[in-house]
């Protein structure tokens, strides 16, 4: 798949999502093999308004490229302003998010909502990649409902805005994170572009990485809510896909291990209060199916002090290996698949 200078054969790629894919998620998903990463959906209003948070988004380090900023708008003037200041971060390309579907985004007419205004949606495209010198995409959905689904008409709208590649992802705005993706309709796509086509949409293993390659031709594959809780999904997919044979899922060991090297990614970046804080959510998908988690989850959304989560999560370890001897350790994998539903995320 090539974007510009980037030229990457079959990359697995880690989604836009809000509240997750900070530096620490984006470089902790990098050591754990993804090909590309992208940025929280960044509002392009409070980039232009100077919103700290907004812009303190747009901050990544070297280990993270290739690296896509993602920005979102209902205006073309907004738009064009949030480029030009997301371009001075020197980003590897800019992505165009026309496909959130939750009421804080399509709700006031940016994401998803301009699958019903697709003249605009274009029209915004062409105005973001003639306001900046590096390569822009953008992200979508397959339509607004079944009743509506304007995929193909997209694509052409925003090959001829200048695109360098779409990102689509296999649901319709109304059906949010519900049912399963359609790839037939990513498979249609890719049998009517000109550009890279990014397939999006229930990758949940290695297994659906390589399964989504195969039924829908795409150029490359991207990966959200499979990831959480999960980076190794990255490195197991390169491998099948490399080599044909599954990589053994992780053990109890190497998930509490990335989740210590996630908090202090986090408090690194974010200093030892929001680091810490902030850090909650992920305990739960990083810990999931082990036993007795609940009563160690209870205790990590509690502490406050970073290193003390450490030494919970270290004396953690050391009781699931007596209940791996006691063979009460679940498989990972499989638990993954049996509740993917029961991870909701936007993106």
């Amino acid at each position: 798949m090539k974007i510009g200078t980037i030229d990457i054969d079959r990359p697995v790629i880690l989604a836009p999502m809000e509240d997750v894919t900070d530096r620490a998620f984006r470089q902790l998903c990098k050591r754990y093999g993804a090909d590309i990463v992208y940025t929280e959906f960044i509002s392009a209003e409070a980039l232009r308004r100077g919103i700290e948070k907004s812009v303190r988004k747009l901050t990544a380090d070297p280990v993270e490229r290739p690296i896509a900023v993602q920005i979102f708008g209902n205006s073309v003037e907004s738009m064009i302003e949030a480029a030009q200041i997301a371009e001075e971060y020197s980003p590897d390309y800019l992505d165009i998010n026309f496909g959130c579907p939750t009421k804080k985004v399509a709700g006031k007419g940016a994401g998803a909502a301009l699958l019903r205004e697709p003249e605009k949606m274009a029209a915004i495209a062409a105005a973001v990649v003639g306001a900046v010198n590096i390569p822009v995409t953008a992200k979508t959905r397959i339509g607004w409902d079944r009743e509506s689904i304007n995929i193909i008409d997209v694509l052409h709208r925003l090959e001829d805005a200048g695109i360098q590649a779409l990102a689509v992802h296999g649901r319709t705005r109304s059906e949010m994170y519900k049912g399963r993706a359609d790839w037939e309709w990513i498979r249609e796509v890719k049998a009517h572009a000109r550009i890279p086509i990014i397939a999006n949409g229930d990758i949940w293993s290695a297994e659906d990485a390589v399964a989504m390659y195969a039924h829908t031709g795409a150029d490359g594959v991207m990966i959200g809510r499979g990831s959480i809780g999960n980076p190794f999904i990255f490195a197991q997919a390169r491998h099948l896909l490399k080599t044909g044979t599954p990589m053994p899922p992780p053990g109890f060991r190497e998930r509490i291990e990335a989740a210590i090297e996630h908090l202090k990614l986090s408090v690194c970046f974010k200093g030892e209060k929001y680091g810490t804080l902030e850090m909650r959510r992920h305990y739960a998908t990083y810990l999931k199916g082990l036993p007795m988690v609940s009563r160690v989850r209870n205790k990590l959304v509690r502490e406050e002090q970073w290193e003390l989560v450490i030494e919970i999560l270290r004396a953690y370890e050391v009781e699931c290996e007596g209940y791996q001897r006691e063979g009460k350790i679940p498989d990972y994998a499989e638990y993954l698949n049996d509740h993917s539903d029961k991870l909701v995320l936007n993106y």
